[in-house]
């Protein structure tokens, strides 16, 4: 069954106009045409924050591509990854303006930092769409209710404790980058839900770049203190519940505890069958990304993007993120198309598969 939350509508690197120069595009950035033939035209950047995260380059490249060519067919598509540097990210940015970008969509490594380029942008006239992550001073938004997403997380983790008879124990909290503001958000709603839910916060730990490896690295070191009265793990993304997960196991922790997640990476979707995570959340990309491009294209041609009301200011288009568990991975991410159940179940989750009704 979905859930959809209650609405919540909830200086790093400067850029300057000055500091705008003739960048080449670099070997990693690529440049993607939609297609010929109508009126709108123009190039349109799409600028991604890291790859670490399986979505950025598995869903959002390519679905806001495929939005892009059906929204504008002669529109070009700059497309960069910054790979999780904000300094890479500005000199992409700076290239993407020097190559006539008439809108730039961004995801920004650093929240903060990215507001210098939303000024270099703006001194060029070009909008500034911040793209799942608010950035100060852009033109649109569209992204998900961030907090909603922390407290989902939260509650699913809660109600599962719950409903093993738990009243009282240690969880572990890993939280996301502390330069990504939606990390802030989902932090602060989880909070929300875990502070008065009467299990005890034990350790807690903002992951650097959402690595997987250090959110890994951190939870071994707690183990130590904290194993003994371990009943649940809340992870902010599936790339830091990998990485506790693998800790767990290595620690020898039996059973597992409930670890919670985000993203629906196929790896978390097959641990969630197998049982190794509680859940995900659900964030469908394709809608974010049409609205994305509907935007673009709109902006790019002196036109108003279309919005579902604003966020601090700046019109937008939120939308509602949604728990995944065993129950309705049928309902959701196999629906949505986003996976095949033969890409769930390949022959190591047969049997898993099999017990959690996936045909």
């Amino acid at each position: 069954m979905s859930v959809s939350p209650t609405r919540l509508v909830g200086l790093g690197i400067a850029v300057s106009a000055l500091a705008l120069s003739l960048v080449a595009c670099g070997s990693d950035d690529k440049s993607d045409t939609a297609g010929g033939g109508d009126s709108k035209g123009g190039k349109i950047a799409l600028l991604l924050p890291e790859s670490k995260t399986t979505r950025y380059e598995a869903l959002d490249r390519p679905l806001f591509t495929e939005a892009l060519k059906a929204e504008c067919a002669s529109c070009e598509l700059i497309y960069s990854n910054a790979d999780q540097d904000a300094a890479k990210q500005q000199t992409q940015a700076e290239a993407a303006l020097t190559q006539g970008a008439k809108v730039l969509v961004l995801d920004p490594v650093d929240g903060k930092a990215a507001a210098g380029v939303v000024a270099a942008a703006k001194a060029q006239n070009v909008p500034v769409i911040a793209y799942d992550r608010f950035i100060e001073g852009a033109n649109y938004y569209v992204s998900f209710e961030n907090e909603a997403v922390g407290k989902l997380q939260a509650q699913t983790l809660v109600d599962a404790l719950k409903a093993a008879g738990k009243t009282s124990g240690n969880i572990a909290e890993i939280n996301g980058s502390p330069t990504d503001p939606n990390a802030a958000d989902f932090k602060k709603g989880a909070h929300s839900v875990l502070d008065s839910s009467g299990f005890k916060i034990a350790a807690e730990f903002d992951t650097p770049d959402w690595s997987p490896d250090k959110a890994q690295a951190w939870m071994e070191g707690q183990l130590s203190a904290i194993k003994s009265g371990l009943i649940g793990v809340y992870a902010a993304n599936d790339g830091t519940a990998g990485g506790a997960i693998a800790a767990l196991k290595g620690g020898g922790v039996k059973p597992l505890p409930p670890v919670t997640g985000q993203d629906s990476e196929l790896a978390a979707i097959q641990r969630i069958v197998s049982g190794d995570q509680l859940m995900t959340i659900y964030k469908a990309v394709k809608p974010q990304a049409t609205a994305a491009a509907k935007a673009a294209v709109a902006l790019a041609n002196g036109g108003k993007a279309e919005s579902t009301g604003d966020f601090k200011g700046v019109p937008a288009t939120i939308l509602d993120p949604i728990a995944v568990t065993k129950a309705n991975i049928n309902d959701t991410v196999v629906k949505d198309g986003i996976y095949k159940v033969s890409d769930i179940c390949t022959a190591s989750f047969a049997a898993a598969c099999a017990a959690a009704g996936l045909k």
